[in-house]
């Protein structure tokens, strides 16, 4: 009887692969299916090119290729999509007594963890700046046991997005720590589900309210995010020139390392570039949750912990956005959010009608899920600039792909924008946090590094800054590899983007062809 013999691949059967893959490039749909950030909690689904606008390349962590010169100043086409700032998540039992309300700082974990098993029970949720309270999807909410009379109370409240809204219960006081994928152990052939390294290293608060998704059935799950609360008091450190990837519950994650400083530590890093920021609505003092009390006399939190003040939910926003479409320049928008949990660039309807932008003739479409499971379409466009005055560099972009999207302000009505990471994927950032009461203003510290390109994965460990017969040759003895293979190599498995499948196959091939060349090495 014939025995089946595995298939091995040469460089020159690859290159025949690659040209084919490269034709299919070109004739490809201009419909794609995606997974991208949203701010509240909303999600793009697919986006639709049109057939006369250009298809630029995609990416949910680097830009697909590394620009010219590290000190450029004006970064031109950033991909529609930035990276996803995802951290570890943990939960004590650290409170305070009853109406003591505002949130403790922690430089260092406190309290006992209120999950049992915790090198497996960990949350990954979203740093994100964009969020104006603490939120546990549900499914994590189980995992850390925070759905019992201990730490959940019989208050809702209401989380609303594009298409809808949900309610969330609302938390007793607890602790909150993150920290980066450095706190993971890497995965490995023995250990393919990521674990946590230990508790060391993690910093957050005690006694915070946060929201616990409810049990979502048909709809999506609420995203856990780390927001605004928690980053006013902090220095994180995000550093895209040290991407991490790690496999949890079957699926490849990818962030920048993420690094939290107390505000006060000598060992934070600090960036030349400074983009000034405002906490706004202006008069933030705290941090607190809002206590009722019921008919057992019980003092529980009725809202969730939020900058509080004379207005309530501040946010990040950046001191002026200049923009230009064609003959139109407009320099005094000063309504643009800074949303780290938001992966694309939004404008309002506002900006979008000053720079004369037609919604019914859009470069491109994207489609919408909100918190409801319901979708809509909205259009996008390419404009012509935008900019950020800052300290010592401003922040250039041309060719900008923006989202026409109206969001609710914390200042009320709508915003002119936001400011998502798809413009920051070619930059470490620091954002030094504060803006609350005898607190400096935050700040946002930058500097542009030069990216990995997907596809560049020889010689070890870091590529040559170039996608050539190298890399290809590389891929041939990857190929039809799988996390639970001796010579697994994560940098090789760059498909789908955003999701890779953990095996190296032709998906990997089509995004190497798509980066051919591409580099300065």
């Amino acid at each position: 009887m014939k025995k089946n013999h595995p298939i091995k691949l040469t460089v020159l059967s690859l290159c025949t692969i690659l040209l084919m893959c490269t034709e299919y490039v070109f004739a490809e749909s201009t419909s794609q299916q995606v997974d991208w950030r949203l701010p509240g909690g909303g999600k793009i689904k697919r986006i639709r090119y049109l057939q006369e606008q250009p298809k630029p390349a995609e990416t949910t962590f680097f830009a697909a290729a590394a620009p010219t010169s590290v000190n450029a100043n004006v970064i031109d086409s950033p991909p529609v999509d930035g990276f996803v700032p995802w951290i570890v998540v943990i939960t004590t039992n650290k409170r305070l007594d009853e109406m003591e309300l505002e949130a403790v700082v922690e430089p260092a974990l406190a309290g006992t963890l209120t999950a049992s098993n915790i090198q497996d029970n960990y949350a990954i949720g979203i740093f994100d700046t964009g969020a104006s309270s603490h939120v546990f999807g549900y499914e994590n909410a189980v995992m850390a046991r925070l759905f019992n009379s201990t730490y959940k109370t019989n208050n809702t409240t209401t989380i609303s997005g594009v298409t809808g809204s949900v309610d969330a219960w609302v938390s007793q006081p607890l602790g909150l720590f993150i920290k980066g994928f450095a706190a993971l152990e890497p995965n490995s052939p023995t250990s393919p589900e990521a674990k946590l390294r230990s508790t060391a290293g993690f910093a957050g608060e005690s006694n915070v309210s946060i929201l616990l998704g409810d049990n979502p059935g048909s709809l999506p799950d609420l995203a856990t995010a780390i927001g605004s609360p928690f980053s006013v008091y902090f220095n994180t450190w995000i550093r895209n020139d040290n991407p991490i990837t790690i496999t949890r519950k079957n699926r490849q994650i990818t962030a920048p390392d993420i690094q939290i400083y107390s505000q006060d530590d000598p060992a934070t890093p600090s960036y030349p570039y400074k983009l000034p920021l405002e906490l706004r609505p202006l008069g933030g003092i705290s941090v607190q949750y809002i206590a009722g009390i019921d008919f057992d006399l019980n003092f529980d939190p009725t809202s969730p912990s939020i900058i509080i003040g004379n207005l309530s939910q501040s946010l990040f926003f950046v001191h002026r956005v200049i923009i230009s479409e064609g003959s139109n320049t407009f320099t005094d928008y000063h309504r643009f959010m800074l949303d780290t949990g938001a992966q694309i660039t939004v404008v309002g309807s506002r900006v979008a009608a000053d720079m004369e932008l037609n919604p019914d003739d859009p470069d491109f479409e994207v489609e919408i899920e909100g918190v409801t499971g319901q979708t809509i379409m909205a259009p996008g466009f390419y404009v012509d600039s935008l900019k950020m005055p800052a300290l010592g560099q401003r922040l250039e972009y041309t060719n900008v792909p923006v989202v026409m999207l109206d969001i609710a302000s914390p200042e009320g009505g709508t915003l002119d924008g936001i400011i998502g990471m798809n413009l920051f994927t070619e930059y470490n950032l620091i954002l030094r946090g504060g803006g609350l009461f005898l607190q400096d203003d935050p700040v946002l510290e930058f500097q542009r590094v030069v990216p990995p390109i997907a596809g560049d994965i020889a010689p070890p460990p870091s590529g040559d800054k170039k996608v050539d017969m190298l890399d290809l040759n590389a891929y041939s003895l990857l190929w039809m590899t799988t996390t639970m293979s001796a010579n697994w190599n994560p940098k090789a498995d760059i498909a789908p983007p955003g999701s890779p499948d953990g095996i190296i196959n032709i998906q990997d091939l089509l995004q190497l062809a798509q980066n051919w060349l591409a580099g300065t090495g």
